[in-house]
């Protein structure tokens, strides 16, 4: 605390409620990670009780979120990535996949949750090459998140605009298409939209999601495949398509099992 304020870090600390369970933190919790409480893990056990499968979801959809960010930065040839939604740090995340790829890929990183903003600090770092960087926004004002990120990244030239498991937490179908619709309209030609949902094509995982919701934490709306395949309308989809992300061209050797978490990666022209 500096002349009596508090200081950024202390003042996302003092936002943090540790009494109600939070997705982010459930998630780091089921990814094997350190950054949650004991009111998480209690509703991630109570989750995975019901739905055993949650936990190879959530490793599955890390596992989308490498083959993904290596495709568009190699193959691709993509340098610049607006991630919204972080999340919390855990392992190979979206700027060392990508910087690993190219060392002078461009990352913007954007969440307003507090504990993801008590975190920018680990993630706020890169090669020398490249840029590594975190806005404190919310996906409900696109055009302020485009405004942001336009004094890091370059917006005439190609992005990837990343929306990784996020969009179910827009409660209202209609709003969370017009912010897709919005974001995706700012990005110029030769951009790409990388995406990943959970649908709710399994009994089992959407009693766990009611029993979630329940507890008073932020919910997530399970949808269906059709709906999450609006997202991608205008868009020129990369082979294979909209799929369960497990499925997504999987590593060489491997033989992956669907599961209810479905992604994709499209061009935009």
């Amino acid at each position: 605390m500096a002349d009596g304020h508090p200081t950024p870090d202390q003042d996302a600390l003092s936002k943090i409620d540790t009494t109600v369970p939070h997705s982010a933190r459930i998630w780091n919790y089921w990814m094997g990670g350190k950054d949650n409480y004991e009111v998480d893990r209690v509703a991630g056990d109570a989750y995975r009780e019901v739905a055993p499968n949650i936990e190879t979801m959530a490793r599955a959809s890390r596992g989308y979120l490498i083959r993904t960010v290596t495709f568009v930065a190699g193959e691709l040839g993509i340098r610049q990535f607006l991630d919204i939604g972080t999340g919390l740090p855990t392992y190979d995340n979206t700027h060392q996949v990508a910087q690993r790829v190219a060392p002078e890929s461009r990352i913007v990183y954007v969440d307003n949750d507090p504990l993801v903003l008590r975190h920018a600090q680990a993630l706020l770092t890169s090669t020398p090459e490249g840029v590594t960087d975190y806005i404190d926004a919310d996906l409900h004002e696109p055009e302020k998140i485009i405004e942001a990120a336009s004094r890091i990244l370059d917006f005439d030239q190609p992005v990837a605009l990343m929306l990784m498991g996020i969009l179910g937490h827009i409660q209202d179908y209609e709003e969370a298409k017009s912010i897709v619709r919005r974001l995706q309209a700012a990005l110029p030609s030769g951009s790409y939209f990388v995406h990943y949902d959970s649908t709710d094509t399994d009994a089992a995982l959407k009693e766990a999601q009611q029993g979630y919701d329940d507890t008073g934490a932020i919910p997530y709306v399970l949808r269906s495949p059709e709906q999450i395949s609006a997202y991608y309308e205008g868009l020129e989809l990369v082979e294979p398509g909209i799929v369960s992300c497990p499925l997504w061209r999987p590593e060489p050797g491997t033989s992956p099992e669907p599961t209810d978490v479905h992604g994709g990666v499209a061009l935009k022209r």
